[in-house]
């Protein structure tokens, strides 16, 4: 880059610190593309009432509004805690969070009677709980964002989060099944009219965990034992770790009896690794290891049964779904018709019969919304997922220490899985799993889990873009010591 391309602006001249121009133009971008995707969850809702009522009433525009308002106070504080932060992450995921309100209430209103749709409260039904559910996650990642200031502090306290972590997985697994079982997956905790479900939670601690792991074991684990095909593969004994963790999976797989989950937690261990260490054999060995374990316990589902027949269950419906269309296969044989029917453009929103696809607003909520938006719509939705992705893994790039690199990278890796899961699942590429669609599906647990992942990469973000002069920079290992690369990085600070 040449120095004409980057003209250099004297505080004298703005009558402000670079730094703070800086930092107010990723905050007005940030601003504008919100009001941008509020814009089209308004014009989604108006969509979806004339399709519904023929009408569009005076009153379309308020849950955009009341997202908007929630939203706005989320940036504020971004501009107030990290005003170097990524400017695409919060619009992109408010339009996501958007998208999904404006089709629970599409939901809500298909439900109600005709004559009470007109009058139906922007509060009420699953819309409205998650409207509400939406408030509480925003607070919660704004207060994250308030106590961590630093996001290496989070490393003192790595191993509590990762036996955290590890209690929450298991919770599920050992309470009875009337206690923790929804449509064959144990993967909750239920009591009375109250439900949480803290495998979303257990995946932040257990990151943590990973990455703190990691960063101090990397040189260990990067040690090569022979090479095969170009490959360098690791010594026996540096197994062990990744052993552990497959083992944990597969406890997950067999007494959770969900597959997503047990991908989910292997998947994020093994890509940390391969990051910390730059070892494709890693990630070969993770891949063996994962779906030799699923294969043997689906002959087992098939010869012992036991606790693997749930397991053994599902690879039967995904194998072929049409074989019980209206028993066993008739969740995905609806799933597979609503994507079907949808087309390339879809039906329409609020123009569909998304109603008829069980769960629809939970597992299924990307196969009901496909049939109204069809492929287009659907690939659209999957671009602003890659995009938060791809920010994420930028942050991870960018943040000097190697602690910020792991938990970036494994956040935005862990997303990226989340959805590959339950979007193969629905469109039949993998066996169905348990997993909700991030910011889309509707449920506390799932919403509150994964906006405290966009706060944390909102947290490295701001450090990795921050200036020198604004306290950027080379940045100290966890737990003390003297700065510290990942991988050779140049001394410079990295702005993308």
């Amino acid at each position: 880059m040449t120095a004409a391309a980057h003209p250099v602006v004297s505080p004298a001249t703005t009558g402000e610190r670079p730094g703070v121009r800086l930092a107010r133009s990723r905050r007005n971008a940030e601003l504008s593309l919100l009001v941008l995707a509020m814009v089209l969850v308004a014009a989604y809702g108006a969509i979806v009432e004339a399709n519904l009522l023929d009408t569009v009433t005076r009153d379309f525009w308020m849950p955009a509004a009341a997202l908007g308002l929630v939203f706005l106070g989320m940036h504020l504080v971004i501009r107030w805690l990290a005003p170097f932060a990524d400017p695409a992450l919060l619009p992109a995921v408010a339009l996501l969070n958007g998208i999904g309100v404006g089709f629970l209430r599409r939901l809500d209103l298909a439900k109600a009677a005709p004559a009470d749709r007109e009058t139906l409260a922007i509060f009420a039904g699953t819309g409205g709980r998650q409207l509400a559910w939406t408030l509480a996650a925003v607070i919660l990642a704004a207060g994250l964002l308030v106590v961590m200031r630093d996001h290496r502090a989070v490393s003192r306290y790595a191993y509590t989060l990762g036996l955290a972590g590890i209690v929450l997985v298991m919770i599920p697994a050992v309470l009875p099944g009337r206690f923790s079982e929804i449509n064959g997956a144990k993967l909750w905790i239920r009591v009375g009219g109250f439900s949480i479900q803290p495998g979303e939670f257990a995946k932040l601690a257990l990151l943590v965990f990973f990455a703190y792991y990691l960063v101090r074991k990397r040189e260990v684990l990067s040690l090569a034992s022979r090479r095969v095909l170009g490959i360098d593969f690791p010594r026996g004994r540096d197994l062990g770790p990744v052993v552990g963790v497959w083992l944990i999976s597969l406890l997950v797989l067999v007494f959770e009896k969900d597959l997503g989950t047990s991908l989910l937690y292997f998947g994020m261990f093994v890509v940390t690794l391969y990051i910390a260490t730059e070892r494709v054999s890693w990630l070969l060995i993770g891949l063996v290891l994962f779906f030799g374990g699923a294969y043997l316990a689906y002959v087992l589902g098939g010869t012992v049964g036991g606790p693997f027949a749930n397991f053994y269950t599902r690879a039967e419906i995904w194998l072929d779904p049409f074989a019980e269309p209206y028993d066993r296969g008739y969740q995905l044989v609806q799933g597979l018709l609503g994507l079907g029917s949808g087309g390339l453009f879809g039906s329409g929103p609020g123009a569909g019969e998304p109603l008829e696809i069980p769960e629809v607003q939970n597992d299924f909520i990307f196969a009901g919304i496909g049939e109204e938006i069809g492929l287009f719509g659907l690939t659209a939705l999957l671009v602003v997922y890659l995009l938060i992705v791809e920010r994420g893994l930028r942050a991870g790039l960018a943040v000097r220490d190697s602690f910020g690199k792991l938990v970036a990278g494994g956040l935005a890796f862990t997303l990226g899985l989340q959805v590959f899961v339950i979007v193969g699942g629905i469109s039949k590429l993998i066996p169905l799993t348990g997993q909700t669609t991030p910011f889309l599906s509707a449920g506390g647990s799932s919403l509150m889990a994964n906006w405290l992942l966009i706060a944390v990469l909102l947290r490295i973000s701001d450090a990795a873009r921050r200036p020198v002069n604004q306290g950027g920079g080379p940045a100290a290992r966890p737990g003390g010591g003297p700065p510290e690369q990942l991988h050779g990085a140049p001394t410079e600070v990295i702005r993308p």
